[in-house]
């Protein structure tokens, strides 16, 4: 089965909250009346699109309805699949890789967002591509959170740099930075402490990571990734609000797709934060992250 394929599957769920009540919805409707119109606005808020995003999508709609782009109830399914690859491609920016390696990544998230097998999945993906990648255990916290990363360095045959539990996490970013410039490694993935988003300990932590990288390697981190899981929905938005507040956030990588039917946060965290959807994760495999393609994920979904 190809990725686009798995993509579709993926979305199921997400498919029979929002793109298959839709249809139901429309079906009912002979005419476009008010009745209809906010049938249509709570399917999308109940799909975890967002009430924000929800809004702008009505606005979208009922303009659409006088300019006659929307004539009847038939209308609205491809109206709608439009206006969504519209949110998610404005700005696009896929994965970035630095003009001369290493690429620094540095990837946070709160714990159980699946932060570390995700950097597993990312270090496969680039493996994969024939690059040879570096992975620093800057989680020194966290309860086997060195060991798990261990884990995945083996499986994907990556050098994991690491110190003991509960030492300085920029010492042990700083340390893989040297690690990556000898080796001449193309990427460098940090795993950073994933505690309560909240505690201005972890945010500073994670300012001094970036202070000790931006020195060693002028522009890095090339990328810093936040891990969301999509099971959460709207609890994921209220997660890279707070994120974003303590850290220059890239992109989004957005976990568990497969097992939601929240698929539709993906657009509350574009139109609502302006982050790009970097990378999504549709399985259990490894190669079940991918990057995000905006007109993939559309057409995925309304088709």
């Amino acid at each position: 089965m190809g990725f686009f394929e798995r993509l579709k599957q993926g979305l199921s769920k997400t498919k029979e909250n929002l793109t298959q009540k839709i249809e139901k919805l429309i079906i009912g409707y002979a005419d476009i009346d008010e009745g209809l119109l906010e049938e249509l606005e709570e399917t999308l808020i109940m799909a975890d699109v967002g009430v924000k995003t929800t809004d702008t999508l009505m606005k979208a709609v009922r303009r659409g309805i006088k300019k006659k782009e929307i004539n009847e109830p038939a209308d609205l399914k491809p109206f709608l699949a439009k206006e969504i690859a519209a949110i998610l491609e404005q700005d696009a920016k896929p994965p970035q890789e630095a003009a001369s390696p290493p690429t620094v990544i540095l990837v946070i998230g709160v714990n159980g967002a699946g932060k570390t097998t995700t950097i597993g999945k990312l270090c496969a993906y680039y493996k994969n591509q024939g690059k040879s990648v570096i992975l620093a255990a800057a989680d020194t916290f966290r309860a086997a959170a060195i060991e798990q990363l261990e884990a995945w360095g083996e499986k994907s045959r990556a050098t994991v740099i690491k110190h003991e539990a509960g030492s300085d996490p920029a010492a042990v970013a700083f340390d893989a930075v040297k690690a990556a410039q000898a080796r001449k490694a193309d990427i460098l993935i940090v795993d950073t402490a994933g505690r309560l988003q909240t505690k201005s300990n972890l945010m500073e932590e994670l300012k001094k990571i970036n202070r000790v990288i931006g020195r060693e390697i002028p522009g890095a981190p090339h990328e810093t990734l936040l891990v969301l899981d999509a099971t959460t929905g709207q609890n994921a938005v209220s997660q890279a609000k707070l994120f974003t507040q303590a850290a220059p956030i890239s992109g989004v990588v957005l976990t568990k797709l497969d097992g939601t039917a929240k698929g539709g946060v993906v657009i509350g965290i574009k139109a609502e934060l302006s982050l790009p959807v970097k990378w999504i994760g549709v399985g259990e495999r490894i190669d079940d992250l991918r990057p995000f393609e905006a007109a993939a994920f559309a057409k995925a979904l309304f088709e």
